[in-house]
């Protein structure tokens, strides 16, 4: 009776510990704050059009190289970073978000709003082409999975709770991205992406030289 009792404690401990996995894998962009530990910080590398135009995605050794640990888990294994403690989910400062493996335009700082959920979120893409969606039943849920086309990259999911005009919330891992600032963005390749800054208010095009008058 008691070997009996004791293997019965030990199904219930493994029943309590596969609920809190299952728990913590559907939080992923829920609005509920999570307690796990920080991020590290993503890498910073110029981008230019030309390369992305010729950008072939690496072997995996090599982006394991370039990456950090959170990057490559959530880029190439579908990974979820921590709410609230990620590089980008207070971020106001304008500018694309570009997928961190390619250098790839995928949503611009001009559509980002607070969500609640801790995660980067927009109401749409900055170039729709670049996003791929797909179904996603992982964790007894039914989902909608965005990756980046170019690189395949995961990125996050998009969900139909978001503000108008769209109605979207793309809830996205900053580990997925890399802010380009829109001072830097014609000087890394993203000149042709100002326009919507320009008109906002939030960018002034630099203003052309004076010339100098010639001489006689």
């Amino acid at each position: 009776m008691v070997s009996c009792g004791m293997k019965q404690v030990k199904t219930i401990g493994y029943l309590a510990a596969f609920a809190v996995l299952v728990a913590a894998g559907l939080s992923g962009c829920s609005r509920v704050e999570s307690q796990t530990t920080a991020t590290n910080s993503p890498i910073v590398s110029p981008t230019t059009n030309s390369a992305m135009e010729k950008f072939q995605k690496p072997p995996v050794e090599e982006l394991k190289k370039k990456l950090t640990p959170m990057q490559f888990e959530v880029t190439q294994h579908e990974g979820t970073e921590p709410s609230f403690r990620n590089e980008y989910w207070n971020n106001h400062k304008p500018g694309i978000y570009v997928d961190v493996v390619s250098g790839k335009p995928l949503f611009s700082s001009l559509d980002k709003f607070e969500s609640g959920t801790g995660w980067p979120s927009f109401t749409r893409p900055l170039v729709s082409d670049e996003i791929a969606e797909r179904e996603d039943r992982k964790l007894f849920s039914t989902r909608t999975e965005v990756r980046s086309k170019t690189a395949d990259s995961h990125l996050g999911h998009v969900f139909e709770d978001g503000p108008q005009p769209t109605g979207l919330r793309y809830c996205i891992n900053s580990a997925a991205l890399r802010v380009v600032p829109v001072e830097e963005m014609e000087k890394a390749g993203y000149g042709a992406y100002l326009e919507p800054f320009i008109k906002a208010g939030v960018h002034k095009p630099k203003e052309a030289k004076d010339v100098e008058p010639v001489k006689r």
